[in-house]
């Protein structure tokens, strides 16, 4: 089965130092790209020296990437346009990858001098529809949706190749199912070939950001969900206190945290003087 794409997606996985977005590195990354003139897909795989970060153990035993398989490798730096103009302006997808792997690359990116921003991005999120649908891990959705076994488990190539299949399987058995959340509200058939819908469904409109720093108050105005603003107007306070937008971006808060902040204080202020 083909996507039904308006737009190219990159699919992508990645092997870390650590599950540290801000800190840990990449050391594997592996990204398959979809386009309506490539419906079946391009594949990029690159193995990074994550320079002076160490893999942790806890790391190693997933994914047993040790650090002399990635001495002599590239740095990100070094790969980074090689990786920034294989996803373009695609929409973005994996397994868990809006709280790991999006981030992750975010940061990365950032440290290379490149913003990669999720604005004009649609997230898809297979993870979400998983554990919405049928709670599990990959292999277990794999089985589930594929009827098969993941032969090379957390091998970044394996894991989005599987990630793929697991969401056709998703999109075939779930097209016509209703889906009923939490507070018993029916839903009409969410899961559809359309990257649209997944997305919509996949997505908690409710946070901006998915370090969860930001949210949406009941008047779709962004808040603090942290902190001493906790709760507070967000384009309110960093208008007021120029001292705690400086704090956060001089602090460890993600690279995307960092853009909503610049972008937030840069309408408001434009606001103010048109007012």
């Amino acid at each position: 089965m083909d996507f039904n794409l308006e737009k190219d997606i990159v699919f992508f996985d990645i092997e870390a130092t650590g599950l540290n977005v801000i800190k840990d590195r990449i050391i594997q990354l592996a990204l398959i790209k979809y386009t309506k003139e490539k419906p079946q897909g391009e594949e990029l795989t690159l193995m990074i020296n994550p320079g002076p970060v160490l893999i942790s153990e806890e790391a190693f035993n997933v994914h047993g990437i040790s650090a002399q398989m990635v001495a002599n490798k590239p740095t990100f730096d070094q790969v980074a346009d090689t990786v920034w103009d294989f996803i373009g302006d695609a929409d973005l997808g994996g397994y868990n990858s809006d709280r790991f792997d999006i981030p992750m690359l975010m940061e990365e990116f950032a440290r290379a001098g490149k913003e990669l921003s999720l604005e004009n991005r649609r997230t898809i999120d297979v993870q979400k529809i998983f554990y919405k649908m049928e709670p599990r891990t990959l292999s277990a959705a794999y089985k589930v949706y594929c009827n098969k076994e993941i032969e090379n488990a957390h091998d970044a190539l394996e894991d989005v190749r599987a990630t793929v299949e697991v969401l056709k399987g998703q999109i075939k058995r779930y097209e016509n199912v209703d889906w009923v959340d939490g507070d018993g509200f029916t839903h009409t058939a969410p899961i559809k070939n359309d990257m649209t819908a997944i997305a919509a469904f996949t997505n908690d409109k409710r946070t901006v950001d998915v370090t969860q720093r930001f949210k949406y108050n009941k008047n779709g105005e962004i808040v603090f969900n942290f902190g001493k603003y906790n709760g507070q107007i967000a384009a309110e306070v960093l208008t007021r206190d120029k001292q705690y937008y400086h704090w956060i971006m001089d602090k460890d808060f993600s690279a995307q945290v960092k853009q909503i902040v610049k972008k937030i204080v840069k309408e408001h202020g434009g606001k103010k003087q048109s007012s």
